[in-house]
């Protein structure tokens, strides 16, 4: 392994010292007021993930595996697009930031027509989305088809250029997306044409025998499932789809601290990020939680694996 990001990992591992703690956590849950609460946020380098990606894009400039991370945000900002079109409006307040596009290049390949300024990964599906919703209004068709879509670009996007770490936090996204598809689909009685539509597929569970097994209904799916290596996600499911949210998000820290152990490459990069994202999610977990007056043993409950 080159040594071309050792200066980049050096600074992610002296940042990982303002990541939160367990302890700064508790501290959080336990804060008497939004005041209390909101200092002991600042304490810490509050940095956003717009900042974080700047930071490791500095280091990384045209690293394409890095840019995978992104790939959902991308997407997302796709949909902000498109619905804004259809309803007259702007879409920048439903931007997510950071992204590999921005949100003038999506506005410009619609209003002019030409997609082919978009990265080749999204081209030939902003095209196709756009036709569909233009064609029959029907926002949850587009979503599905963009939703599937961000799956393949990353799945091959992950063979073409990704290292094994790109690779395996992929598959977890995929696998837990498609799991989680199946099974609201299975609930809701889908036709095998909207399966077949919104289930990507991967190596680890095939696609084809997932739809079957969703067919079939919920008790089929989750049978199926415990058959396969991720057998833990379907006894999770089977308590409520909130514990296997919080295991499919924990895998992906799992994986990450991993990588966070190498001394080159790009992998302690996108570990950071990454751990970033988990972090920022448990924030609005526990600020959430209180607002609505949870108590600490469900705030925790909810919280999930920190990288630290």
């Amino acid at each position: 392994m080159g040594t071309e990001y050792a200066s980049a990992v050096a600074a992610v591992k002296a940042m990982e010292n303002m990541l939160f703690t367990y302890s700064d956590l508790e501290q959080l849950i336990n804060a008497r007021t939004q005041n209390e609460f909101d200092a002991l946020v600042n304490a810490k380098d509050n940095n956003g993930l717009p900042e974080v990606w700047d930071m490791l894009r500095t280091y990384a400039p045209d690293s394409k595996e890095l840019e995978i991370l992104l790939y959902r945000n991308d997407f997302h900002n796709l949909k902000a697009v498109l619905k804004a079109m259809i309803s007259d409006r702007q879409p920048d307040g439903y931007f997510i930031r950071p992204s590999n596009v921005s949100s003038e290049t999506l506005k410009e390949a619609f209003w002019t027509k030409n997609t082919d300024i978009l990265p080749e990964y999204m081209r030939e599906t902003a095209s196709m989305a756009y036709e569909l919703l233009t064609r029959t209004l029907d926002g949850q068709l587009a979503d599905t088809l963009i939703d599937t879509a961000t799956l393949t670009a990353m799945q091959k996007s992950a063979v073409d250029f990704g290292g094994e770490f790109i690779r395996e936090y992929v598959q977890i996204i995929i696998v837990c997306a498609d799991i989680k598809t199946a099974y609201r689909c299975s609930i809701m009685q889908k036709s095998r044409d909207f399966l077949e539509s919104a289930v990507c597929g991967s190596d680890i569970i095939d696609k084809e025998s997932l739809i079957r097994a969703a067919l079939g209904g919920t008790e089929s799916l989750l049978g199926f499932l415990e058959h396969t290596v991720y057998n833990e996600l379907a006894q999770l499911l089977k308590d409520s789809l909130a514990k296997f949210e919080k295991r499919c998000d924990d895998m992906v820290i799992e994986l990450a601290e991993n990588a966070r152990m190498k001394a080159f490459g790009i992998e302690p990069l996108a570990a950071y990020y990454i751990a970033k994202e988990a972090e920022i999610k448990n924030l609005r977990i526990i600020a959430v939680c209180r607002e609505c007056g949870a108590d600490t043993h469900t705030i925790t409950e909810r919280l999930r694996k920190l990288y630290v």
